[in-house]
C-alpha cells in the first residue's frame, strides 16, 4: 500500500509526515529513532495499515522536517512531545496507538504521562525504557553530533550497514532504500545522514531527559516492549523492573538484534500488530 507525504505547522516548526490507510478508523502513530527518519517505518507502517491509519513523522531536525532555530531549547523530549500534541490534534485524532523506537519511544512515554494522556490507548516501545545504559548513550553522543561523509551514496551504504548491523537483517533493497531516504548532500557535494548535527543538544543541554521513570511509573495504559536480544541500549535488568513496575509492560525479546529492531520481517511485525489488536 502506497504512502502520502504532507506538512504541518507544529509549535511554530514545520515537521514532515507520511500516511499510510488513510479513512482507516484508528490511528497509530509511528515515530523513528534519535539519528534516523520517518521512512525507517515504512515497512511497519504499510503492515498496520492494513487495519490502521499510520502516520510517521520526521522529528524536528531530521529528515524533510525543519531544522530547529533554538536547537539547545528545542532539541528535547519535551518539545518533541509539544509538537506531537500539536500534530495530533491538527489531525482531530482524540485517541490513537503509539508505536515509538528508541527516542520515538521516549517521546511516546513521555506525552503518554503528560500532555497525551489517556489519547494515547497502547504504547509499543522498541527497545526503549525509562533507563537507559550510559556507555550506549556515550556511543551514540559519540557519532551523532559528527556525522560522517563521503564522496559518494554507495560508501554512505556501507557506513550505514556497519553502524547500523545490530537492526537485524535487512534486504539489499532495504538497506538502500534506508540509505536514499537519509540521505543529503553537503555544499561540497559529498554526501551525509540527514539529520541536524546540533540535534546532539539534547544530551549536552537536557541532561536527564532519557531518565524516565517518574513518568513511567505513573502509566496505566498496556505497554508492550521489544527489546533486542543484544542491546546495549536497554539492558535485561532494566527490562524486568519494567515488568514490575508502572504499567508492567509485557516485554519481548527481538533474537538477532541489538539496538534497535528494524520491524520488518514478519515475526516483529506480528507481535505489534497482535498487541494492538487485543481487546
Amino acid at each position: 500500500m502506497a504512502f502520502t507525504s504532507h506538512y504541518l505547522a507544529c509549535e511554530g516548526r514545520e515537521l514532515h509526515y507520511t500516511e499510510w490507510g488513510a479513512g482507516r478508523a484508528e490511528t497509530v502513530i509511528a515515530w523513528h529513532g534519535l539519528a534516523r527518519t520517518c521512512r525507517d517505518m515504512d515497512e511497519v507502517a504499510a503492515h498496520l495499515s492494513q487495519r490502521f491509519r499510520v502516520i510517521c513523522p520526521d522529528t524536528l531536525g531530521r529528515g524533510l522536517s525543519e531544522w530547529s532555530r533554538e536547537p539547545e531549547r528545542e532539541y528535547c523530549l519535551a518539545f518533541y512531545a509539544q509538537q506531537a500534541v500539536s500534530l495530533v490534534d491538527q489531525l482531530g485524532l482524540h485517541d490513537f496507538h503509539w508505536v515509538g523506537t528508541s527516542m520515538g519511544g521516549a517521546i511516546g512515554t513521555l506525552a503518554a504521562a503528560g500532555p497525551l494522556r489517556g489519547r494515547i490507548r497502547k504504547l509499543v516501545l522498541n527497545d526503549n525504557g525509562p533507563e537507559l545504559a550510559e556507555p550506549a548513550l556515550a556511543r551514540i553522543r559519540g557519532y551523532a553530533g559528527r556525522p560522517a561523509a563521503f564522496e559518494t551514496v554507495s560508501e554512505l551504504e556501507q557506513y550505514f550497514r556497519k553502524i547500523y548491523q545490530p537492526y537485524g537483517w535487512l534486504s539489499d533493497g532495504q538497506w538502500r532504500r534506508l540509505t536514499e531516504t537519509s540521505t543529503r548532500r553537503l555544499p561540497d557535494g559529498r554526501v551525509t545522514p540527514h539529520y541536524d548535527p546540533a540535534m546532539v543538544m539534547q544530551f549536552t543541554h537536557h541532561d536527564d531527559d532519557y531518565r524516565l521513570w517518574d513518568a513511567w511509573d505513573t502509566l496505566t495504559l498496556p505497554v508492550l516492549c521489544l527489546r533486542g536480544e543484544h542491546s546495549d541500549l536497554l539492558l535485561p535488568e532494566v527490562a524486568e523492573q519494567m515488568r514490575q513496575r508502572g504499567p508492567r509492560a509485557q516485554v519481548v525479546t527481538v533474537p538477532g538484534c541489538g539496538h534497535a529492531p528494524a520491524l520488518n520481517v514478519p515475526e516483529q511485525l506480528t507481535v505489534v500488530e497482535r498487541f494492538l489488536m487485543a481487546p
